[in-house]
């Protein structure tokens, strides 16, 4: 009995060890991937000053488009007309986000940005239980917006970067929701990769002129590790990183994300932060945070 004792011990620490491994493991693809999503916003600062907002986001869906088409194969003609509507409907989603945020940050701070970014999926998550105690997330992640944009001295950046970032935030809404159809009707990365393939066609008429006249050599090679950084390397990681851990877990460690912006500002596009603006970046992070927890409750 001793023995089968210790055998059943054994066990169970084991498929703890296990299950922990697995979680830790998903824990640090999450990280990764906001730190890939984030960094590569600022890093493509160069490329929206060379190629205009619009010219960087079609460079960066073409290349994203190519690389993952020429690594999925996906098979045009057998789609119906459900996975075609579904695919077009993102990539216009996705084409119209893109061009939104790298408008928002060519005016507004990096870390500002991406919290007024947050506002969109957020409140949609927690409008969708109705008039209940969950509102107050966004109120608290409004409020942190509000802290974000003010140095101590006066109000960072301008209006229009503010409607960019707000346009955005209202399109990853909407493409939250798209991206989970698209996953239940498409095998593998076959959706994202027809869906990138539409988003780059759609900014085409935006980006194109005025990409392809500063294009260089150098621009290409540039362009092609900002598309690997933003959106191929944090999809994959995020689709792992969901095997491995649970739904709550992936939410709340996502929150992080508009901090990992803040520091991605920081080092990259040296944008520093006033207590007040940490204080608002910890607010709009607890929100996010709170609002995923007490969903799943």
């Amino acid at each position: 009995m001793e023995e089968k004792a210790n055998a059943g011990a054994g066990t169970l620490t084991a498929g703890a060890s296990t299950a922990f491994g697995g979680v830790a493991a998903g824990g640090l693809m999450c990280l990764l991937s906001m730190s890939s999503i984030q960094f590569g916003a600022a890093l493509s600062s160069s490329a929206i000053t060379t190629y205009g907002p619009a010219g960087a986001s079609w460079l960066r869906l073409a290349f994203a488009a190519i690389i993952l088409a020429v690594v999925v194969r996906p098979r045009i003609v057998s789609y119906n007309r459900a996975q075609w509507t579904s695919a077009l409907v993102l990539g216009a989603t996705t084409a119209l986000m893109t061009m939104s945020f790298f408008a928002a940050i060519e005016r507004i701070p990096l870390g500002l940005a991406v919290a007024v970014d947050f506002l969109g999926p957020l409140s949609v998550a927690t409008i969708g239980y109705g008039l209940s105690r969950r509102l107050v997330w966004p109120l608290i992640a409004a409020l942190g917006v509000l802290a974000l944009a003010h140095d101590g001295e006066g109000w960072v950046g301008d209006i229009e970067g503010i409607l960019f970032a707000l346009g955005a935030g209202t399109g990853w809404a909407v493409y939250i929701v798209l991206t989970k159809k698209i996953g239940a009707s498409f095998k593998g990365l076959e959706g994202l990769s027809l869906s990138l393939m539409v988003a780059a066609l759609v900014a085409t008429p935006f980006g194109f002129a005025g990409a392809v006249s500063a294009l260089d050599g150098y621009g290409l090679i540039e362009m092609a590790g900002l598309a690997i950084l933003v959106p191929l390397l944090p999809y994959t990681l995020e689709l792992i990183a969901l095997r491995r851990m649970p739904t709550t877990s992936f939410g709340i460690l996502m929150s992080l994300e508009p901090a990992i912006a803040a520091l991605a500002g920081f080092v990259i596009l040296a944008q520093p932060m006033t207590l007040l603006q940490m204080a608002g970046t910890a607010l709009v992070v607890a929100a996010s945070a709170g609002a995923t927890f007490s969903a799943r409750q």
